[in-house]
């Protein structure tokens, strides 16, 4: 099998740099060979990998050039890079009366504000359903007693 040189398009766009695309960056499983990924969820199939995160993004931001590089040499569309600009990280959401009792009672406790709590429980939340494979994510079960400090 010959190797295919590279075209010029693809020589002049590998010096390029990677436009800003979202880089999704997670550690992997000892089973899955350890080290890091690094996704890029707007271009489908572009990862890079490395023994630690900064080497997983510079070997991601190599696969966004040549992801780019071969888009453009077959002609294929390429999508702008999602931004985050249409979340605001705010919303509003309404409880009932009980739990927001239970929820502001509970910042107090803990010294914290309402706001930080419920953003930390959500987080929490998201992480445990990410960690659970093959389970659907869920709705938190909020109506059990919160956790007491341990002394």
């Amino acid at each position: 099998m010959a190797l295919k040189r590279k075209t010029p398009l693809a020589e002049a766009d590998s010096a390029l740099p990677a436009p800003d695309y979202p880089i999704r960056l997670e550690r992997l499983s000892g089973a899955d060979g350890g080290g890091w990924l690094a996704s890029v969820p707007d271009l489908p199939g572009c990862h890079g990998d490395g023994a630690s995160p900064e080497a997983a993004l510079r070997d991601a931001r190599d696969a966004i050039k040549a992801w780019l590089a071969t888009a453009r040499e077959f002609g294929d569309s390429i999508p702008d890079p999602s931004n985050d600009t249409a979340y605001s990280g705010q919303w509003r959401v309404r409880v009932p009366r009980s739990l927001h009792r239970r929820l502001a009672q509970r910042a107090e406790r803990e010294g914290v504000s309402l706001n930080t709590l419920t953003a930390t429980l959500l987080a929490e939340g998201m992480g445990a359903t990410a960690a659970r494979p093959g389970k659907r994510p869920g709705v938190l079960p909020l109506s059990a007693p919160p956790r007491q400090p341990r002394r």
